[in-house]
């Protein structure tokens, strides 16, 4: 895999696939076609236990095809045996969604493109003819949101749904099953993990995203593919390999790793069943939750199934 920025992005981030992607650039996104069979795949489970707290962590990825079968068995047992689910954040509402995208993501003073170097321009503008995308459809936005937005349409294209994403699946079963539901970051944080970075990271994370534009369903495809068949040293690989920008590597992904550590471990104060849903990306690597939860002499166990 050449480089697998934005899918590794992707997979660290749930709330980018939701903010991200304007209405009008889904419309032009073509329709999946119809899948002719269900497949199954068996993602990683993970349980950290006592005498009387169960939280059972699991990986999940945010933008899938439909036709994939994972909630079932040790992952369908598991939640159903949970009496709160606990994603990384809770969607907002579209309007909310809108607010925060204005504050965070738009920039109408300071056009994306005029940020660029003339050779810059020219690398972002034949990725965005290459989607079918005149090339100042981004330039109200902040170059992260471009980035996210440049990078999710390719994927729209070849089948992938925002709406087959994990979290949208467990949100959905939690809710009818009645269990309550809470968030380890608010929108705001999410959006402002990008916002916050600095220019030269997010105009670099633009850059790479449109020179790698042709082999992003590749490489989530490889990604799924490693997510389903709960190959976790690979999707380890797969993060390292992506986030060559340590700017990025550290705000998306060892920073909140150890807060969500921190908050397990506090968890565990309490009784009862939780089930943690986060980002694939989230449970693989050096800096991973369980390496994080290691560090405070916190056991993750791995479920076979």
């Amino acid at each position: 895999m050449k480089n697998s920025l934005i899918a590794a992005s992707l997979m660290a981030l749930s709330l980018a696939i939701t903010a991200a992607v304007p209405a009008q650039a889904q419309e032009e996104a073509a329709a999946p076609e119809a899948m002719a069979e269900t497949v199954d795949v068996d993602p990683a489970l993970w349980v950290v236990k006592d005498e009387d707290t169960t939280i059972y962590l699991f990986g999940t990825i945010h933008i899938l095809k439909p036709g994939l079968s994972w909630f079932d068995e040790a992952v369908k047992d598991a939640f159903n045996a949970s009496d709160e689910l606990v994603l990384e954040i809770i969607e907002p509402d579209p309007a909310s969604m809108q607010t925060l995208v204005m504050t965070k993501a738009v920039d109408p003073g300071n056009p994306l493109r005029d940020q660029l170097s003339e050779e810059q321009k020219a690398t972002y503008d034949t990725a965005m003819k290459s989607i079918g995308l005149p090339v100042a459809a981004f330039d109200q936005f902040e170059p992260w949101f471009a980035a996210i937005n440049l990078g999710l349409l390719p994927l729209l294209q070849a089948g992938y749904d925002v709406n087959s994403g994990a979290e949208k699946v467990l949100a959905e079963e939690a809710t009818a099953a009645e269990k309550t539901v809470i968030q380890l970051e608010t929108p705001e944080q999410q959006l402002s993990f990008f916002d916050t970075l600095p220019k030269e990271s997010q105009i670099n994370y633009l850059l790479v995203t449109a020179q790698s534009i042709d082999e992003i369903p590749e490489q989530i495809d490889s990604m799924v593919t490693s997510w389903g068949d709960a190959d976790i040293e690979q999707l380890g690989e797969m993060m390292n390999a992506g986030f060559t920008d340590k700017v990025l590597y550290d705000t998306l992904l060892t920073k909140r790793n150890a807060n969500w550590a921190a908050w397990i471990d506090a968890r565990m104060e309490q009784p009862g069943t939780v089930f943690i849903a986060v980002g694939a990306g989230h449970l693989a690597g050096e800096t991973s939750v369980q390496a994080k939860l290691a560090e405070r002499e916190i056991v993750t166990t791995r479920i076979e199934y």
